[in-house]
């Protein structure tokens, strides 16, 4: 045993399209969880931080690489092999309507995790049910409601206790608030922060939105077209961000300071998202950096250590310090 609740080595996942060609949406990335730990997973849309997540969850098979939960090899167990490990890991989706089933009552939908892994039945199983409800603030009559009858705030809530009705080790949290109102956002991010300090689980949480994981998360890893570009403390991913796209990405960020807003300096990245069909060589991101160098163009750098206690950044004009500042 490590002592990590996840740890994710060299994964990939590749898509065939025809005429021998592949949509390399997960192109090698690693990472690990701690107990406890939540790891915000940035990046913009199409970078693969959902096909990351559906892995996890063995939603879709990897094409290579290992996940490893709580020291077990989860890769390439069977369905049959997965039953018991999926007490330990559960997904929330970013669609709370679609991710219900609308047939079954809030009740049925709560309670079907612990009937698949027959940890109870009868009273004990409504206690149960109505337990979790009042954890993540719905009234026990919810449960006699169908998916329909409640707004999203309350869906996403339903998908919440859905997901930790088993008290699992780890889950991922793919985009859980983007589809919600900005008012109801806020109030689920907190329900899931109390949550998370209260039962102690590990969480992958996955967004777009910096302001989120700046809120929540321990520790980031920011994804460009596949791969991971950088990994470190909240802290330093937000104080002294490395990476020409880490840099980006946070410029784009509004702040709730009028005046500090008008004092940033926006960096606009020229051309277009490089295509995961046909990535470019070397550095993904070269063909859109404000700094980049030929060996940008030729050598694709791997993630080394920064000397910024911990950070991680892939990047050839990495030094002893930090790459130029773009911003």
């Amino acid at each position: 045993m490590t002592g990590q609740v996840l740890e994710v080595r060299d994964l990939v996942k590749h898509y065939r399209v025809g005429g021998g060609r592949s949509v390399r949406a997960v192109d090698g990335i690693s990472f690990d969880i701690a107990p406890g730990e939540v790891l915000g997973l940035v990046g913009e849309s199409g970078s693969g931080k959902s096909t990351v997540g559906r892995c996890l969850v063995r939603l879709i098979d990897p094409t290579a690489g290992t996940i490893s939960l709580n020291g077990r090899d989860i890769t390439h167990l069977s369905r049959r092999q997965l039953r018991p490990v999926r007490r330990d890991i559960h997904i929330v989706f970013q669609d709370p309507f679609s991710s219900l089933n609308p047939r079954f009552t809030v009740g049925q939908i709560v309670a079907e995790p612990l009937r698949r892994h027959r940890l109870a039945a009868g009273a004990q199983l409504a206690s149960k049910v109505t337990r979790m409800l009042d954890r993540v603030g719905l009234p026990a009559t919810t449960a006699h409601r169908y998916p329909h009858e409640l707004s999203g705030g309350q869906r996403q809530r339903v998908g919440l206790a859905r997901a930790l009705v088993l008290e699992p080790a780890l889950v991922v949290a793919d985009e859980p608030v983007s589809a919600l109102d900005v008012s109801v956002r806020a109030a689920v991010l907190n329900l899931i922060t109390d949550l998370q300090a209260e039962m102690g689980f590990s969480c992958l949480f996955i967004t777009h939105d910096l302001s989120v994981v700046e809120f929540l998360a321990d520790r980031i890893a920011v994804m460009y077209v596949g791969q991971i570009v950088e990994h470190g403390p909240r802290e330093q991913i937000f104080g002294q961000p490395q990476h020409p796209y880490t840099q980006a990405l946070l410029s784009a960020a509004p702040v709730p300071d009028p005046v500090r807003q008008r004092q940033r300096r926006r960096v606009v990245l020229g051309s277009d998202v490089p295509s995961p069909v046909a990535p470019p060589p070397g550095c993904r991101f070269h063909t859109r950096c404000p700094v980049a160098v030929d060996r940008c163009r030729e050598d694709e750098p791997k993630l080394v250590d920064a000397r910024t206690s911990g950070q991680l950044v892939a990047c050839h004009l990495v030094t002893a310090t930090s790459v130029p500042d773009v911003l």
